[in-house]
Formats: C-alpha cells, structure tokens, sequence
C-alpha cells in the first residue's frame, strides 16, 4: 500500500526505532500501521497536528434568546486557526486590522475571533444568520514548524506529476508532508536514486564489523540517510571526508562484497500527492528549496511509540510477555501509558468550557 495521508511519524522512524531487526522488508505493514497510529493519536489528543488551507463556515454570534455569547466573538472549537487570510461576514469583508486573533499571547493555533472594538466592523448577518460568517486561512492545532529537506534535484515542469527527485533523502520519509514554495506534497512512496557517486579503491567486505564505505565524494551524502550498494543497504551513522560510516545489511537486506566503482544509491526518489491539503500544485525550478512539516516532538514520539507496540504486537500475535514459567507475565504499557498521558496534557485539546 502506499500512504495516503500525512502521519506523525515516517516508516522510516519505526525502522530506526527497532534498528530493523524485527522489520525487515516489511513496508507494507509498517505503512498501515503508522496511518492507523496517526488516526488514534489524532482521538486521543481530540486535534490534527498538520496544515489545512480552505474555508471554513460558522453561525452569526449575536446574542439571540436562544443563543447566549458575545457577538463581537466567534469561538472556533476543533477549527483551531494558523492564520487568517480572508474574513467575510454577512457577506461583507472585515479588514485585518478589524479582527484580533485570540489567545493573541499563546497563538496560534487560534481558538476565537473578536471583532477589534476600536473599530466599527461587526459580526453580521446575512439573509439567514446560518453559515453567514465565511473565513478563509490556515488550520491547524499546532502552530507550523518545518526543518530543512534539502532542494529539488530536478525540476517540476507540470502540476500533474507525482515523482519528485530530492537533494538529502535524510529527513524526508514515507509520511512526510513536504513544502516547496506554496504547495505541500504529501510523501506516499519511496524509491533508489542514482547518487553518481562510486565506492572508493578500498572497497567493502562482506564483514559486519567492516563499517567504512569510501566513496568519491562524502559531501554528496548526509548522516541518517540510507544508501543501497548491489543489493545490500546501509544506513549512514557519521562521515568523514570521504568515508561514510555505517551500520550494515540495513533493512532486512544481507552482507555483500562491494568492489571499487560500485554505483551507490540513494532513496531520494520520492512517490507524491501534489497539491495537499488545500494547497495548489505548481511548477518549481530545479534546486527549489524542500521543508518537511513537523509535527510536536511529543507526538512524534507518542506515534513512533505507538507504531512500534503495534507492531510488535502484530507480529506475536497480540501475546506479548515476559519471563518464563511461572513467573511468565504480560508486557506491561506502563511506559506507553505514560507517554500518552504526558503528550495530552502537553497537547490534548481540553473539554469546552463555555455554555452552548
């Protein structure tokens, strides 16, 4: 399968998790697994942690007999705001400088909406006091962050295409929302590139304590980033000068004589949805700059944790324990547990508190 929506943590995360030993050549699985972890951290935490732009309808909040509130206040519930590009009310458009964005000292996200009341603009109605009040911006319950992915290897000449060939295949993985000017691409596969660099004269031997790649250019590679020579693969743990330092018969592949000008690969090819999440798909010029959204450090941990007990599970058939005889017993959660609770009261939406 190939994922279709943005998760909290990459197929790649669950396999350095359990340094691949138990995940061998097992994709499929762990791409299931972690687009269902992200569904129940997204229930636990009652929120989304990624970026939507689009629009978005809410009531008139005049005071009425039957509606208690305030009407300069919009309150947004669950449509926890980033920001806000476009407010029209009644059909009337409310300047910038005419709203306030709230809590102004936390946000955003944004919870609520107040009409600046030094001005003259008003929540109002249209026709119907329904649907009447139409904002347009960025939703989220998290405020954005984004680290460097590296640059566009190749242009995008079209909006159509799904391939995208990327500069540092370190950071980006299955899972990953990535930007590259206004459009956010959703990362659904991944596959080897060329890197156009060779092993160096030394070569490799089919050793596991043999952990030195030469290669022609060691400023071509970065740590953390899988490489694939023949048919073994390797994960780059440190370079030095041109020397990557590895761990071997990475992901399930097996140990292999690597002889000098063996071609070396890379997983930069990347498998995309264009246009995600409200976004619009567009050409980019070849050395564009790539960012990876990122979800709260907290709730990647919780989905990398959450990934790997499932899959641990899955693959002892939901009979984990430990020690034997009779003082065998089942694998305690507690650890997980307590992530769980440390990730909701950091970032767990709180039960509304104001009256309907």
């Amino acid at each position: 399968m190939t994922v279709s929506r943005t998760c909290y943590c990459t197929r790649e995360d669950v396999q350095r998790a359990l340094d691949v030993k138990s995940t061998a050549r097992n994709a499929t699985q762990i791409d299931r697994i972690i687009t269902d972890v992200a569904e129940s951290v997204e229930g636990q935490m009652r929120r989304v942690f990624y970026p939507t732009y689009g629009v978005r309808k809410f009531d008139w909040p005049n005071l009425t007999s039957n509606v208690p509130g305030f009407p300069w206040r919009i309150y947004l519930d669950q449509n926890e705001l980033i920001s806000l590009d476009l407010l029209v009310s009644g059909g009337v458009t409310i300047p910038a400088g005419n709203y306030l964005l709230e809590p102004v000292n936390d946000g955003p996200p944004y919870t609520r909406i107040d009409i600046n009341l030094g001005t003259t603009s008003a929540f109002a109605s249209a026709t119907s006091w329904q649907q009447s009040q139409v904002f347009t911006g960025t939703w989220a319950g998290s405020a954005l962050a984004t680290t460097p992915g590296g640059a566009l290897a190749a242009a995008l000449v079209d909006t159509t295409g799904t391939t995208v060939d990327v500069t540092d295949g370190s950071q980006v993985g299955v899972g990953s929302l990535i930007v590259c000017g206004t459009e956010r691409m959703l990362v659904a596969g991944r596959q080897a590139l060329t890197s156009a660099q060779v092993v160096g004269a030394a070569g490799m031997t089919a050793a596991s304590n043999n952990t030195t790649l030469p290669v022609s250019d060691g400023t071509k590679f970065f740590i953390d980033e899988a490489v694939t020579v023949d048919s073994e693969r390797m994960l780059v743990v440190d370079i030095t000068g041109n020397n990557l330092v590895v761990k071997r018969a990475w992901d399930g592949t097996a140990l292999a004589i690597h002889t000098a000008g063996a071609t070396v690969y890379t997983s930069r090819r990347l498998t995309v949805v264009r246009g995600a999440y409200g976004t619009t798909a567009a050409t980019h010029l070849i050395s564009a700059a790539v960012s990876i959204h990122l979800a709260p450090s907290l709730i990647r941990s919780l989905a990398i944790a959450e990934s790997v007990n499932r899959l641990l599970n899955e693959e002892s058939g939901y009979a984990r324990t430990i020690g034997s005889g009779d003082a065998e017993r089942s694998m305690s959660l507690t650890a997980l547990k307590d992530l769980r609770a440390q990730a909701f009261s950091e970032h767990g939406r709180q039960m509304r508190m104001r009256s309907v």
